[in-house]
Formats: structure tokens, sequence, C-alpha cells
């Protein structure tokens, strides 16, 4: 693999294992396992059976773990000493022709790029799982999951491709996450639920005139 394909695997792969790091191993290992891809000498191990049936055996436990609202949480907070490690871990493995330098380099942009993928999702589900229906929490996770595949494949077929989709990811992921207010929207929603009834009740049991209304005397 060139330097440009190099570069679009180490993005994609980290971006989606950020996601789901286990759909990214049996993607990846799938592929290569029916000849669909020719992964780099050092992913070719990846479609060996036993890390084939060990990454599709966990896919499936983070399948169900991701629907339960809140064991989603518990689930991505231990997967975060995960998720950005062993991203780093396929880029340097990914780009085992290249020199030493090149490959700590795909190593720190993919551990780079999944933390910043894996904090977004995070960020989200914690303030998905404060409505009370579970419906949007399904949906984000299938959706999850779709794009993890899909990405994965789209690195090894189109790797410049890839490259400006993770950016286009990266730039959204950055703007939309914003840990402290999501912190604070998630606090606050619940003393605001139950404050606010009160408020409308003390207003009606005692008028008092605001700032801007216009009241006949």
């Amino acid at each position: 693999m060139n330097p440009i394909e190099t570069l679009g695997l180490a993005l994609g792969a980290g971006f989606s294992s950020g996601l789901n790091l286990y759909a990214t191993v049996a993607t990846l290992g799938l592929l290569q396992r029916f000849g669909v891809i020719h992964l780099p000498p050092g992913l070719q191990r990846l479609s060996h059976p036993w890390v084939l049936g060990t990454a599709v055996g966990l896919y499936l436990l983070e399948f169900f773990a991701d629907k339960i609202p809140f064991v989603d949480t518990i689930w991505d907070a231990i997967h975060t000493f995960i998720r950005p490690p062993a991203a780093a871990l396929l880029a340097f493995a990914a780009a085992g022709a290249a020199p030493p330098e090149w490959r700590w380099g795909a190593a720190l942009i993919a551990g780079g790029v999944a933390l910043t993928s894996h904090g977004t999702k995070a960020s989200a589900r914690a303030a998905v799982n404060t409505s009370p229906e579970p419906f949007s929490n399904w949906v984000l996770s299938f959706g999850e999951d779709l794009l993890a595949v899909w990405l994965t494949w789209m690195a090894t077929a189109h790797p410049v491709a890839t490259t400006i989709i993770v950016f286009g990811l990266l730039a959204l992921s950055i703007d939309c996450w914003k840990p402290e207010q999501a912190l604070l929207h998630v606090r606050c929603q619940p003393i605001q639920k139950r404050l606010v009834p009160k408020l409308a009740v003390l207003r009606l049991q005692y008028p008092v005139p605001f700032v801007g209304e216009n009241h006949q005397l």
C-alpha cells in the first residue's frame, strides 16, 4: 500500500473502531477471508478463524449491550481504554512496510481519531439515555454499527474518498462534541421537569407582573 492508501485505512479504521471496534475487526477479517480485498501483511491475521470468531462473538455481546440504556454508557466507559489503543495497533500493523516513524505517526493519528469518534458516541448516548423511550437509543446504535461497517469497507476499497469523509466526520464530531454542555443538559433536565410545573402553579396562585407584560390596574 502507498502512503495515501495507508493514511485512508488508518483514518477509516480508526474512526470506525471508535464507534465499534469489534465490527471493524470482523469486517476487515471477513473481507480478507473471502477475497474481497487484500489487506496489508500485518493485518492478514485478522482473517484467522480464531480472530474472526472472537471478534464476531464480542460484536454480538456489544450489539445487545449497546441497545440497553445506561448499560451502553458503562460499556462505553470501559471501552475508552480499549478502542483508541486498538485502533492505533491496527494502524501500526497496516503500515508495516513503511519506515518506523511513519508507522508510529499512523498509530497516533488512528488513536486520536478513534478517541474523537468514541467521545462523540459516548456523549450522544449520555444525552439520548435521558429520553424515557428506548427507540432513539436503538436507532442510534444501529446507525453506528452500519457506519462502522461501511466506513471500514470504504477504507479498504476507496482510501482517498475515506480520507475526505473522515475529515468531514471529525469536523462534525468536534463541532457537536461539547462535553460540558452535554453534562449540564443531563444533570439539569430532571430538575427542570420537576421545577417548571411547580413554578406554573405558583404563578397561578400568586400572579406577579413580569417585565415586559402589560397589566391593567
